[in-house]
């Protein structure tokens, strides 16, 4: 078996020639790299960091913030072998039809092309984060014989989702790509993995029509060069966008830019704390929505999804509530229960309230963006900006969500919710955040509204790809890792018709 290239023994000042070169050795790299391995190209993929964590290796990520506070930069990702799979949740679900249409009330809003182009993709996504089968929205589920029923709601716009987890096979941790498939990589014939190689440049041919060459750098100060047919830049949401704007010899507002896309549109899933209560006045509830379960040949976790078409009706964004640990009601909260379950006619002698939490979605804002600073990193690199901000109408958007819950658990005499959060200082005092990078550099036919065609291909270059959740139009709430795996396996088959 073969050993992974190591960028700091290339000559310096060498050029490298191949066919194809993905830039970034996280989820979408390391996924193009298995998806092309029957095909008889040279591949040449080339990743920051080595296969562990190194600090200074780390720090290339640092960055600062304005606006509503974030994850600071250097800490959103772990720059090594396998990316974002070093420290992810493996939190799993599709994104919803309705995720991909043109929305009236979400501006920029509409994928190029419908969720049914992806479901053929996502088996075979589910199958490399070991998700177990893809079963999520099907209507018979081996577990609920085993766990018990889905919460009895009325008739509306909100009812029981799921969630898979990513389980390493003989581990009890998500699968980390650069661990689970080292192997793999290792045997491609046609593919060399190269660590500590950092990308600080895409230099374009003198027309700016395609990719010329890769400057490439290494941390001990080596230089050297890397000629393909093909690129794809594979490196996340932020990254994707530094490089692209420093990429400025020939197109001096940076590659893919002509139209100041790329950075904007940044968006990540707000994840507030104890948004609510739900009272069950039975007190019983499935194990399923409180904590994983293990069932059907998955890891699985219940969530309260608002269908399609009440976000049509109602104009609503989409959210994924989780229910989370006991809590006990004061005074007024047990009052309140009692009061509404006399009316109801129902025993709630034995209620049980429970916290609430969520994953929001955010709509797409052209002015949530990365923009490159006067800071340098170093590799001599411009260091990043990332503008952040959430509106009132998101959270408001969400209490809507949670008041037709609400009607759905007393029509089905069921339970109630008592929403705790209105003010947005109290929002944002549990407002934590996905980490999930999405939209920068993002997916429409038209150039004037997307940095990437259908086909992920830059526009205007004819050889440079982009892969990752930073092409998404729009984020939905369900985790991206899942989806940006199935959205990659489509690139690798396009790529496939390109080389053949």
């Amino acid at each position: 078996m073969s050993v992974f290239s190591d960028a700091r023994t290339v000559p310096a000042g060498s050029t490298i020639e191949t066919d194809l070169v993905i830039i970034g050795g996280g989820p979408a790299g390391i996924t193009l790299a298995l998806a092309l391995a029957e095909k008889p190209i040279r591949i040449l993929m080339l990743e920051s960091g080595g296969t562990s964590f190194d600090d200074k290796t780390q720090a290339l990520y640092d960055g600062t913030e304005t606006g509503v506070h974030y994850t600071p930069l250097n800490a959103t990702r772990q720059r090594y072998l396998g990316g974002g799979t070093n420290h992810w949740g493996g939190w799993c679900r599709p994104l919803d039809k309705g995720d991909f249409e043109k929305r009236s009330w979400v501006p920029h809003s509409g994928w190029p092309f419908a969720r049914t182009e992806l479901d053929r993709y996502y088996p075979r996504a589910a199958s490399l984060v070991e998700a177990g089968p893809f079963d999520f929205d099907s209507n018979s589920k081996p577990w609920i014989d085993q766990f018990g029923a889905p919460l009895k709601l009325g008739a509306g716009g909100v009812y029981t989702s799921w969630f898979q987890f990513s389980k390493m096979r003989g581990s009890e941790l998500p699968t980390n790509f650069g661990e689970r498939y080292a192997d793999d990589l290792k045997r491609l014939p046609h593919l060399t993995t190269m660590l500590h190689a950092n990308v600080t440049n895409i230099a374009l041919a003198q027309d700016a029509n395609s990719v010329d060459h890769l400057d490439v750098a290494t941390l001990t100060g080596r230089k050297f060069a890397v000629k393909a047919k093909h690129v794809v830049l594979a490196t996340g949401g932020i990254e994707n966008v530094r490089l692209l704007l420093a990429s400025n010899g020939v197109m001096k507002q940076g590659i893919g830019n002509g139209n100041d896309l790329v950075g904007r549109f940044f968006m990540d899933n707000p994840i507030p704390r104890q948004t609510a209560k739900l009272v069950v006045f039975n007190g019983n509830l499935a194990p399923y929505y409180t904590d994983n379960q293990n069932g059907g040949g998955a890891i699985f976790r219940a969530t309260l999804a608002p269908t399609d078409a009440f976000k049509r009706t109602s104009h609503v964004m989409g959210s994924l509530t989780t229910v989370e640990n006991k809590v006990d009601l004061d005074d007024f909260g047990n009052a309140a229960v009692a009061a509404t379950a006399s009316a109801l006619g129902v025993d709630a002698s034995n209620a049980q309230a429970y916290a609430l939490g969520c994953g929001m979605e955010l709509k797409p804002e052209p002015d949530r963006r990365l923009t490159l600073t006067g800071e340098r990193d170093a590799l001599g690199m411009p260091r990043l900006r990332l503008h952040m901000s959430i509106g009132d109408e998101d959270f408001a958007l969400y209490r809507q969500t949670m008041k037709e819950l609400g009607r759905q658990l007393l029509v089905a005499r069921t339970g109630m919710i008592h929403l705790d959060r209105s003010a947005r200082e109290s929002w944002l005092e549990t407002l934590d955040w996905g980490n999930h990078h999405v939209g920068t550099t993002r997916m429409h036919n038209d150039p004037k509204q997307g940095v990437v065609d259908a086909d992920l291909k830059v526009h205007g270059i004819g050889n440079l790809f982009v892969a990752g959740s930073s092409t998404f139009p729009t984020c939905g709430a369900s985790n991206p890792t899942m989806n940006l795996l199935a959205v990659t396996l489509r690139l690798a088959d396009h790529l496939k018709r390109v080389f053949s």
